[in-house]
């Protein structure tokens, strides 16, 4: 079991999202994108609720949480300091809890989960939109809509759909996942959708060349 990240210092994180941020805008105008196009998500997964201060202090905006409860307690604690989204795998019995917090839910891949945002429209955040999780790789067992599948999917969201995310297969070399986003990216522009999360700390450079307009990041900015 990971353990809680704790005793963060702000001139740590500080510079460590300063470097990420110059490192984003170095790639995306090598690849003729604006840099401003690109946000960056700090997932708070293993961050303590104590700690949450020191992301704001260092300049964090957007957080992303994997967790339902994780997420309404630190909302509780500390909701103003940032703009929330929610990035973890989504049961659809959590989605109640979930929607009034965030702008952003990225991980929407089920029918369950379609049937709970329509019965819990009226309490969630005014604006919510949703990110459907696409299975580019088609990897039996794993969470995503199958991108034959997509647009219908899409069509029965009761929320807005405002772009796609996906989780490539699992590579120690991050060149190795630049075909899965190029597919993500793909489908988006077919579908004129804007917002492409995808991209974590061991690959969100090659993520931001291939489009990428959240990338999540952890590790790389704590570490």
């Amino acid at each position: 079991m990971v353990e809680l990240i704790s005793d963060l210092r702000a001139d740590t994180v500080r510079a460590n999202l300063a470097e990420v941020r110059e490192e984003i805008a170095t790639v995306a105008i090598a690849a003729g994108r604006d840099p401003g196009e690109v946000e960056v998500l700090a997932a708070t997964k293993y961050v303590s609720v104590d700690d949450l201060p020191v992301l704001a202090e260092a300049g964090v905006e957007l957080v992303g949480e994997n967790r339902a409860q994780d997420l309404a307690t630190k909302v509780a604690a500390h909701g103003e300091l940032f703009t929330w989204d929610f990035i973890g795998r989504l049961q659809s019995r959590k989605v109640k809890a979930i929607a009034p917090h965030v702008r952003l839910i990225h991980s929407v891949a089920s029918e369950s989960v379609l049937r709970e945002l329509a019965r819990h429209g009226a309490e969630a955040r005014p604006g919510l939109e949703i990110l459907v999780e696409v299975n580019v790789a088609g990897e039996p067992g794993k969470d995503g809509v199958a991108p034959a599948q997509l647009d219908a999917f899409i069509e029965r969201s009761p929320v807005p759909v405002a772009g796609l995310m996906t989780m490539p297969p699992f590579a120690a070399d991050a060149e190795d996942s630049r075909r899965w986003f190029a597919a993500l990216r793909a489908l988006a522009d077919e579908r004129g959708l804007e917002r492409l999360s995808m991209g974590t700390s061991q690959d969100y450079l090659v993520a931001v060349q291939e489009g990428a307009t959240i990338v999540r990041i952890g590790t790389r900015l704590y570490d």
